[in-house]
């Protein structure tokens, strides 16, 4: 097994200010560099940020993002949550982690994936229909891209490369790049087929449902004779003093979140049945305070054998402050104690 790490991430999400009122799109992007940089004081191992195209979030361009956070950080690993390849060119996604790279000293990341929202889709000329052969397609041009050196490739997706070069250079070893899955087998077996880590996206639900995608990712790389690769868990989360005070401060913010995508996707409207079922402890929703939390990730942890947790703190309109605080007792309070019950137990 790696050496256990810790993350968070963001998507940017439109917050409220202290009078309740939205925040512009911008002050939200000045946000999450402010906790990009504490969670690098913090002693966090890696910050992602989301990628959307829609009013509620205000990071549409992560890897810009990513690069003022590591101007003003020297230990963080950077990298999306994850990165809508199938609507966007693998090319040019290449080249602006490898310029974060560069930027941060080899501290950047990509997670790519299909994303579960498709408004990057038509905003980009691309169909829907194509939704498949899009990421397969642009996977496979990625993984040829960061195995470096000139490229060669064609497919139906994007024109044709023939022995190009694509710069920056990298100045150490390749661009760390996952795929991040929201449980479909086949998605896990491609990542095994291309040699990427995994990351699960677990977001409801007992998080231990998940331990046959980390077994067959194990299998698909032995039978592929790959190295063993990380996996890691990205789910939600929320950190404050006590638990009471997390659960009255998340929750009408999560409510309001769930309920607005709801009705866009036919979802029945959140309760606070099922809200105290997910942050109970067999949901997905790592809630309370440092104590309760680091339990709760330590079983995550132990259930699933994985080798990060990536704990996921925005949640709609919760407020900058709360979301500095949850940040300050992960690093300083959760995490020192989730190692200490693992090395127990």
């Amino acid at each position: 097994m790696h050496e256990l790490k810790f993350g968070v991430d963001t998507f940017g999400d439109v917050t409220v200010g202290p009078d309740g009122v939205r925040l512009s799109h911008g002050q939200v992007l000045r946000d999450v560099v402010e906790e990009g940089v504490l969670a690098d004081a913090v002693g966090i191992d890696f910050f992602g940020i989301g990628e959307h195209h829609r009013a509620d979030f205000a990071v549409s361009a992560p890897d810009v993002v990513l690069a003022a956070i590591a101007a003003r950080t020297e230990r963080i690993h950077l990298g999306s949550a994850v990165t809508v390849l199938s609507s966007d060119d693998p090319v040019r996604v290449y080249q602006r982690f490898a310029t974060l790279d560069g930027l941060s000293g080899g501290r950047a990341e990509v997670i790519l994936g299909r994303g579960s929202f498709t408004e990057s889709f038509p905003l980009f000329g691309y169909d829907l229909s194509q939704y498949e052969l899009l990421f397969e397609e642009k996977l496979d041009l990625f993984h040829a891209l960061v195995q470096g050196g000139p490229v060669t490739w064609q497919g139906s997706t994007r024109p044709a490369l023939n022995e190009q070069s694509v710069y920056p250079a990298l100045e150490n070893g390749m661009l760390r790049t996952w795929i991040g899955v929201g449980g479909s087998p086949e998605s896990v077996v491609r990542a095994a087929r291309y040699g990427f880590p995994l990351v699960l996206a677990i977001i409801g639900g007992s998080p231990a449902r998940f331990r046959p995608y980390v077994d067959l990712f194990g299998r698909a790389l032995d039978q592929l004779e790959q190295p063993r690769l990380p996996v890691a868990v990205h789910s939600p989360g929320f950190v404050a003093e006590t638990d009471e005070e997390a659960r009255e401060l998340y929750y009408p913010h999560h409510r309001a979140m769930m309920d607005a995508l709801g009705r866009e996707r036919g979802w029945s409207p959140m309760t606070r049945e099922r809200f105290d079922e997910e942050s109970g402890p067999d949901g997905a929703l790592h809630l309370g305070s440092p104590e309760t939390v680091a339990r709760k990730i330590a079983g995550t942890v132990s259930a699933l054998g994985i080798d990060r947790f990536d704990l996921k703190y925005s949640a709609g309109t919760l407020p900058h402050s709360a979301i500095m605080r949850t940040i300050e007792l992960y690093g300083t309070q959760v995490i020192p104690r989730v190692r200490e019950i693992l090395a127990g137990s």
